[in-house]
């Protein structure tokens, strides 16, 4: 509800619940995917909730609509919580809460879906893909358009599939063996990522709490994100600027491909997001790291010349929707404005590239619009800049987020 009704981001507002509880990790587990599957199929469990009551759902209280989603996730989607357990738990909550004479509503409405199932629409025009994946008809529409009604369909699936957790090896304290070795000593399984100095967690851990995160030997990082920065490929002594660096990740993957040796500038526009930055620097031991407050917009002459820029720019987020499912039920109206503030930030960052110097456009979104549209354009207006490396990641064949990156040389 307070995502919905406030806004708040789906991760930060999960993770304040359950900060302090005492619940067991099994049951904090069961709370995650709850939330994040409530999150995910809200439009799939509208549809079929919307087919047994004669009320709009619009009109039907914010706690007993939540509830209702909540139960019915769980008879469609978790296997191992029995039907009748789902409906009478849904049943107590509405009882016990300010919404308690709609106990009976809910009661029937579960009950009328436990006999007569759920049927959902099988076409493949954007209603019934909507419906079926859950998400909004105008990112299926884009999808479809911009790669084909096959492609958009596996990544719709894909983005109701659990993401990884990734981790990158800070290689400047630890080894990948030596730290696959010591989360195997306090039993959590991890294996080699595709890319070096990735690993990939196979056991939930509370990343901000693990011992081995304090000491520095780790950050999160999915093998999309490192897999940009290997196209930049910054070297020990490089001046690098990252433009809109927060929270960090690629920054500090940077470093260690400097070797810690050089000068990387990190900049983003929001005072309490460049001190993560730093914190995560200082945390990692990352001391060739600086990090300011920059409008990535704005052009700063007293900066002088890099060897790379990073621009990795703000976006829709289609390419992360299985980490973000908030993010797809914001308005299409919302994103409208994004291609424009890109493509300036993209003018901007170009005249901090010296000559020879690369460029890395990236976004975690896949809509052309927003990647390869724009790098048309830029090369069609600055011809002292050529491409050498382009790439759209997808997260059903290359098995990470959504991610598009472009690397640009200035002769």
């Amino acid at each position: 509800m307070k995502v919905e009704t406030e806004g708040a981001y789906s991760n930060i507002t999960l993770n304040a619940a359950l900060r302090g509880t005492d619940l067991s990790d099994r049951d904090k587990a069961l709370a995650a995917g709850l939330f994040y599957g409530v999150l995910d199929r809200k439009i799939t469990l509208d549809y079929a909730l919307a087919r047994q009551m004669k009320t709009p759902l619009k009109k039907v209280q914010p706690y007993t609509l939540t509830v209702l989603r909540t139960a019915l996730y769980q008879i469609l989607y978790m296997d191992k919580i029995p039907d009748s357990a789902a409906v009478n738990e849904a049943v107590k909550a509405v009882r016990a809460s300010r919404e308690s004479r709609n106990a009976g509503f809910v009661n029937a409405v579960l009950r009328n879906l436990l006999r007569q199932g759920v049927i959902l629409p099988d076409g493949k025009d954007t209603a019934a893909l909507s419906v079926r994946y859950s998400c909004p008809e105008w990112i299926v529409r884009s999808f479809c358009e911009d790669y084909g009604a096959e492609t958009a369909e596996n990544l719709l699936k894909e983005s109701l599939k659990p993401a990884p957790t990734v981790l990158r090896v800070n290689t400047l304290k630890t080894s990948a063996e030596e730290l696959i070795q010591a989360f195997g000593e306090r039993g959590v399984p991890v294996e080699r990522g595709h890319l070096p100095g990735s690993l990939v967690l196979l056991k939930g851990i509370e990343i901000a709490e693990d011992p081995l995160f304090r000491d520095g030997l780790f950050h999160a990082e999915d093998e999309a994100s490192q897999y940009a920065v290997s196209l930049l490929a910054p070297r020990p002594g490089d001046r690098v600027l990252d433009l809109c660096a927060a929270p960090g990740g690629k920054s500090f993957t940077m470093a260690q491909w400097m070797e810690n040796q050089g000068e990387l500038l990190s900049c983003d526009l929001y005072p309490a997001r460049v001190e993560l930055i730093r914190g995560g620097a200082k945390r990692l031991g990352l001391t060739v790291l600086s990090a300011a407050v920059a409008d990535a917009t704005v052009y700063d002459h007293d900066r002088g010349e890099f060897d790379d820029v990073l621009c990795d720019v703000p976006c829709s987020g289609l390419g992360v929707l299985r980490r973000k499912p908030d993010i797809k039920y914001r308005p299409e109206s919302e994103v409208a404005d994004l291609p424009a503030l890109q493509y300036t930030i993209l003018e901007n960052a170009a005249k901090y590239v010296k000559r020879g110097g690369k460029l890395l456009y990236s976004t975690c979104t896949l809509r052309r619009t927003e990647n390869e549209a724009q790098i048309e354009r830029f090369l069609k207006e600055h011809h002292e800049f050529q491409k050498r490396n382009e790439r759209s990641l997808m997260p059903h064949m290359d098995k990470t987020d959504g991610f598009y990156c472009a690397l640009l040389e200035k002769e």
